[in-house]
């Protein structure tokens, strides 16, 4: 008998002479999914932008209510000035190369001790404030995870309500090769109970929040 096979005997031992029926337990599982509503918590806001921002600054990120794409660069130059940054690692994505980023230091390398980067997220979660990040050809999954100051573009077009519309929203759509959900900055109390931020990402997270 292999090791295998003694877990799998184990846990079929485990379970007594009477095994739950499977039609019993998809009857349940089918209960659940009636009335999502029932089990899904409340938002914290009726508007989505709010119930998001509420969420996410509870979590440390911080946001900044801009009209447009037009405003994103002068946003940016805001956040820059306001902690004393030199300038930003910018996603190679044609929606912000298109911007006027006249008087602003930007390049699209990434280092491994990036100041800032500047990303588009592919949409917000308003239940948990969490940002989806989907990686591709005009998205290096790196600028998520290197600069210490990550500032992500969101649309409020794009805001979905719970994690599960997230889900609903990629049926038929091509699957990216990494997906990334970013609650918050990177942050630990893993060592003796003291906060360390930045511990295994960004430690700062600035959303430009884009619609009126």
């Amino acid at each position: 008998m292999t090791a295998r096979d003694r877990i799998l005997s184990a846990i079929r031992n485990s379970l007594g002479p009477r095994r739950p029926d499977p039609d019993a337990i998809a009857a349940e599982a089918a209960a659940l999914l009636a009335d999502p509503q029932v089990t899904r918590p409340p938002l914290a806001a009726p508007d989505l932008a709010e119930a998001f921002a509420l969420k996410a600054m509870a979590l440390g990120t911080t946001i900044d209510h801009v009209p447009d794409m037009a405003a994103v660069p002068a946003a940016l130059r805001r956040y820059l000035a306001d902690h004393g940054l030199p300038g930003v690692a910018l996603q190679p994505a044609a929606e912000l190369a298109a911007l006027d980023w006249d008087g602003t230091a930007i390049h699209t390398d990434i280092a491994a001790d990036e100041a800032a980067g500047l990303g588009l997220a592919r949409w917000g979660i308003a239940e948990s404030g969490s940002l989806v990040i989907h990686s591709g050809s005009d998205n290096p999954i790196l600028l998520s995870f290197l600069p210490l100051h990550h500032i992500l573009v969101l649309r409020r077009n794009d805001l979905l309500p719970h994690l599960e519309d997230y889900a609903a929203a990629m049926q038929g759509r091509a699957q990216p090769r990494n997906a990334i959900l970013i609650t918050g900055p990177s942050g630990t109390t893993d060592i003796e109970g003291s906060y360390v931020r930045g511990a295994h990402g960004p430690g700062f997270l600035h959303v430009l929040l884009v619609g009126p």
